[in-house]
């Protein structure tokens, strides 16, 4: 029996499509994430991709003239062509058969058949195609029982996982993705065990790949709605030590005198997906900004965030990175990490060099709110001064809001009444820091006092003594004892410089 595939072709585009190939002698299909996605989701998604039987660059050109799309972007090398049209993204590649040298993941590529081409591809949820011929339009083509395991959740090669793994081990990385990526509580997916068992065969093969696309799929993993599914899959099949071997180091719990610590690889886990649900919640109520600098360097403009930031994810992930290298058991008092925030910053830029990611304000702020993770809760812990407030947003800046929701998901504690408690007196906490912002606009605090002030007064060079100055008004603004006021902090520099012996010039 036929499977029914009415209204997912619906878009003029298609037979359009369908009757330029037939113009030029090629069968086309659509292939691949779009007809997925009609069977999941009821619609496709605004990608589509073509696969053609001959030369999908001339099909794509031929397309776009009849439609009017301009600025078709050809990429000879892929023998691919792609433009946009009312909002979708259309590319078009030749089918192709394939096959790899061990040593590297791009392979030799030669001209295919559809069967050729559906072969190729990662998943038999991926490898599903709608015929676009007037013959049998809309006809789905699935040679592996992709529409089978889109019903029972399944995430499983066409050809044998070995193969299919050794050829491309992105495709390990993949399959982790789609497992997070698709599930949902009513239908999760799941990797079959044959292809669990041969991730972790092959797991020394993710040494052909760069570490740009590894990054580029673990982002994509960090980004789904429930990320600790996809690295319990990385640590399980031997992919996370390959990739992040500092991440596995979290694993496991050392018991000494019959006391033992937090696992903090379950932990950091459970943060990342609290980091999730917090941060989309806080997007759908407009509650979270983001910050770019302007032009003239002297400000930031403010938009507000309409998608999830990858790097805060990515902060979550590794912000009790540093706690094997500080973990200790002091007698008495059982298992301690102190420090761990410190080495954890430290740690930070040396995996993003490692992993190739930008050295650059990105990493900056994960770094940033490694350091800083401890210090909301060390507030709720102790007596809410507003000193520690002040120094607290002045040390965050613009990054307070997603500081504040990643200690947030750091609680995590299995005692519901601690973590009520935690909970009611972070809230206390978040009021203190409102209060004192309001009132003294600490964040991305500027002292009033300027080097060049200094030395205009003073008639001086540039030299130490205009940083202890500078120093000492600013942490008497931090501390509460002078406000936020050009007066007041000038004066404290007159009294300050008098006391080191300088005296104003006439």
């Amino acid at each position: 029996m036929a499977t029914i595939t009415e209204g997912y072709l619906d878009s003029p585009i298609f037979r359009i499509i369908g009757r330029t190939a037939a113009e030029k002698g090629v069968r086309a299909f659509v292939i691949g994430g779009y007809v997925r996605d009609c069977f999941l989701y009821g619609k496709g998604s605004g990608d589509i991709d073509v696969v053609v039987e001959g030369s999908g660059i001339d099909l794509a050109e031929a397309v776009a003239r009849k439609v009017g799309a301009r600025n078709v972007a050809v990429y000879r090398n892929f023998g691919t062509a792609m433009f946009h049209w009312k909002g979708l993204e259309i590319e078009f590649v030749g089918a192709r058969k394939e096959s790899y040298d061990r040593t590297s993941r791009k392979p030799v590529v030669e001209d295919g058949t559809l069967e050729e081409d559906q072969l190729r591809r990662d998943f038999t949820i991926n490898a599903m195609a709608f015929s676009l011929q007037e013959e049998d339009f809309g006809a789905l083509v699935d040679p592996f029982g992709g529409i089978r395991d889109l019903a029972e959740g399944i995430i499983r090669t066409p050809l044998d996982p070995d193969t299919t793994y050794s050829d491309d081990p992105l495709r390990m990385l993949r399959a982790v993705r789609f497992a997070c990526r698709l599930s949902t509580e009513e239908h999760p997916f799941r990797i079959v065990p044959e292809s669990i068992e041969s991730m972790k065969r092959n797991t020394a093969r993710m040494a052909i790949l760069s570490k740009e696309r590894i990054v580029e799929e673990l982002s994509k993993i960090l980004l789904t709605h429930r990320p600790s599914k996809g690295f319990a899959l990385l640590e399980e099949t031997g992919l996370l030590k390959e990739i992040l071997p500092d991440l596995v180091k979290l694993k496991g719990v050392e018991t000494v005198d019959g006391r033992g610590h937090k696992e903090n690889f379950s932990h950091t886990l459970q943060v990342v997906d609290n980091v999730a649900v917090l941060e989309e919640a806080a997007i759908a109520r407009g509650e979270l900004m983001d910050y770019t600098p302007e032009e003239d360097g002297d400000g930031w403009t403010a938009s507000v965030r309409t998608s999830p930031n990858v790097w805060l994810r990515w902060a979550a992930l590794l912000h009790d990175i540093g706690k094997p290298a500080s973990k200790r058991f002091v007698a008495g008092t059982g298992w301690t990490f102190h420090g761990h925030e410190v080495i954890g910053a430290r740690m930070v830029p040396v995996i993003f060099r490692q992993m190739k990611m930008p050295a650059n304000e990105k990493m900056k702020y994960v770094q940033k709110l490694v350091s800083l993770h401890l210090r909301p809760i060390a507030l709720v812990d102790g007596e809410v001064t507003d000193s520690a407030v002040r120094r607290l947003v002045f040390d965050a800046g613009n990054d307070l809001e997603d500081l504040m929701l990643l200690c947030n998901a750091d609680i995590t504690s299995k005692n519901p009444a601690k973590v009520a408690r935690i909970k009611a007196n972070f809230q206390l906490v978040m009021e203190k820091i409102a209060k004192v912002e309001a009132l003294d606009a600490i964040r991305n605090f500027k002292n009033p006092i300027s080097g060049d002030y200094v030395m205009e007064v003073y008639g001086i060079g540039p030299c130490n003594t205009i940083g202890i100055i500078k120093e000492r008004v600013k942490n008497a603004i931090l501390d509460g004892e002078i406000p936020n006021e050009f007066e007041a902090a000038d004066a404290l520099m007159r009294e300050t410089a008098s006391g080191l012996g300088l005296t104003p010039v006439k």
